[in-house]
């Protein structure tokens, strides 16, 4: 006798899987409790929020295969949080620019002193500067500043900012930025007398900058006072203990935010 296989007789009906659906918003279900057929508008509450076609509102519970969608019962769940993207921070604080692509150059510019004052700019501001497509360029000595702004030709949309080292009353360098006259010229200052000191002692490791007698070289005496051998060494420690704005002095970064903002208005 041939025998036949009908599976578990005593096994009962098979549940069938209600498949879970997030509640967003604009989806359109029905309860069919009441009959009511709206699109979602919000949770809260362990309730769902649904609208009809005449902008009624009802509120339901988020119960078990408690909607028919398309005719076919469905649980509503909350949707799954979307993390919004990681803000990474520049250098100088900001919001950095993600896949930026530098901005032309724009006629205005910025000048600082010297090489080390560019360097330390870029190292800082760099970002924010490539955002604003604007360059940074040495001027070798305030000195001759007077001189490059009449060859520069400034106007409107051709600005200057100017940084200048040790811009304190009585100081050479007052004197000689007194004699600026051009509302499309801006310059600020630092009290240091140099860039380096724009730096905080805590970054370096020390607990202060040194003082140098006057007559002797402000960065030689400073390598010697501190055993950094070469000036070009100094500078070299200085520079690479800069990873941020919180490793510079307060009045170097208000003045070189003042610069950025009067060339990119």
């Amino acid at each position: 006798m041939r025998s036949h296989s009908y599976g578990d007789v005593f096994a009962g009906p098979r549940k069938r899987k209600i498949p879970e659906v997030p509640a967003e918003a604009g989806l359109v279900v029905e309860e069919p409790g009441s009959g009511f057929c709206g699109a979602v508008v919000r949770l809260e509450y362990g309730n769902v929020v649904l609208e009809d076609r005449r902008g009624k509102h009802r509120v339901f519970p988020l119960n078990p295969a408690g909607f028919l969608l398309e005719g076919k019962p469905v649980t509503l769940v909350p949707p799954k949080a979307v993390a919004s993207p990681a803000r990474t921070i520049s250098a100088s604080g900001s919001v950095k620019v993600q896949g930026l692509r530098a901005r032309t150059a724009r006629d205005s510019r910025i000048w600082v002193e010297g090489k080390h004052d560019a360097e330390l700019v870029e190292r800082v501001w760099g970002h924010d500067l490539r955002v604003e497509g604007v360059v940074v360029e040495p001027l070798d000595g305030v000195d001759v500043l007077a001189g490059r702004i009449d060859e520069f030709g400034t106007g409107p949309g051709r600005r200057l900012g100017v940084l200048v080292d040790h811009l304190v009353p009585g100081s050479k360098e007052s004197r000689l930025v007194s004699a600026i006259e051009d509302e499309n010229v801006l310059v600020t200052g630092h009290p240091y007398v140099d860039i380096w000191q724009a730096v905080k002692p805590a970054a370096l490791g020390i607990e202060a900058w040194p003082s140098i007698p006057r007559g002797v070289s402000w960065k030689e005496g400073i390598c010697a006072a501190l055993g950094w051998g070469e000036p070009y060494e100094g500078w070299q420690r200085v520079l690479g203990a800069v990873s941020s704005y919180r490793d510079l002095e307060t009045p170097l970064l208000g003045a070189v935010e003042r610069l950025i903002d009067f060339v990119t208005r």
